[in-house]
């Protein structure tokens, strides 16, 4: 979620007609520019080797060195959240949606490793025209429904955080995460777009469209991570 909801009282909604389009336009253009530096980053930790030896280090130590890794990323996350909501400063804004894609890119790495090394690229692009998919889907969606999807907003919040009990209990007692637990996160991940689709116009302020984008792609992400383990569980 987000970390930028009642920062000021005027959101788009009440703006022109004309100032509202311009505000999602550049919301999703910031998407894609999130989308493109992951890529990026993701480019340089595989050229350098980095994504191997992440690969390596991760996949042969156990869940305890993934806990550290997740833990370590949603600090920067919540930097990155905090640091777009600064609408005076763009420059922390932009350095937010950056920071936001390398934490996306460290925390993907070893996993897009293991998935090229032991399967190539075939699941990756699976996985990115399914989620690219359900993104357009849930956007279409969230931005012309008339209906108030707030109510969604406990149910993902509720999710993400049983979703971070399971995991680290998983860590702890050892057992699996499988399929049901991938299906369910893509279903609280979509979840979260269609809320978060439909408070880019009814919460955020004019000026707030790197903080929105930001959400938007962290549960973009969320959903390609559980989609490629789904494509990965036929294996």
């Amino acid at each position: 979620m987000s970390a930028y909801e009642t920062y000021q009282p005027t959101p788009v909604i009440n703006a022109p007609e004309a100032d509202r389009a311009s505000f999602v336009a550049k919301v999703y253009q910031h998407v894609a520019l999130a989308i493109g530096a992951f890529v990026a980053f993701e480019v340089v930790l595989f050229v350098t080797g980095i994504a191997a030896a992440m690969r390596d280090f991760f996949f042969g130590t156990g869940g305890f060195a993934w806990l550290v890794l997740l833990g370590g990323v949603m600090i920067i996350q919540n930097f990155a959240a905090k640091a777009a909501t600064n609408l005076t400063d763009p420059g922390a804004q932009y350095m937010g949606l950056f920071g936001s894609a390398f934490g996306q890119a460290l925390i993907f790495a070893p996993f897009l490793s293991f998935v090229f090394d032991t399967d190539g690229a075939g699941p990756v692009a699976q996985a990115a025209i399914v989620t690219g998919i359900a993104f357009a889907m849930l956007t279409a969606i969230g931005l012309f429904t008339r209906k108030d999807l707030s109510f969604l907003r406990p149910l993902v919040m509720w999710g993400f955080g049983l979703a971070l009990i399971a995991i680290v209990g998983s860590v702890i007692f050892g057992f699996q995460l499988g399929v049901w637990f991938s299906l369910a996160m893509v279903g609280v991940s979509g979840a979260s777009i269609l809320y978060q689709t439909q408070s880019i116009v009814r919460r955020y302020p004019l000026g707030a469209h790197v903080a929105a984008a930001i959400g938007l792609f962290s549960s973009l992400m969320t959903m390609f991570w559980y989609i490629l383990r789904l494509f990965m569980s036929r294996r």
